[in-house]
């Protein structure tokens, strides 16, 4: 796309409504879901659960996770101390 095209670009649906209204527009999808009994609600067990399954992947492969952090440069704005408590 050209930097013409992307001065002609009209914005519809959710795009083209401010944030407020958006999160509007969320929230009562999300009511209506629930009403309807076709939404999930986790129970704090449930949660839990899924947090550990979650991290046991993580920590399953650190060499895989520590390889990665080291060539990602998004993190040399985040303090020495911040990055130990990671390590």
């Amino acid at each position: 796309m050209s930097d013409h095209d992307e001065t002609n670009v009209t914005l519809r649906g959710f795009a083209a409504m401010d944030e407020r209204r958006r999160r509007e527009v969320a929230s009562l999808g999300g009511r209506i879901a629930h009403a309807r009994g076709r939404a999930h609600r986790f129970t704090p067990e449930e949660a839990r659960k899924a947090g550990q399954k979650g991290g046991s992947q993580i920590s399953r492969n650190r060499k895989h996770v520590a390889e990665f952090d080291r060539h990602d440069d998004s993190h040399d704005d985040v303090s020495e101390t911040t990055k130990e408590a990671w390590t």
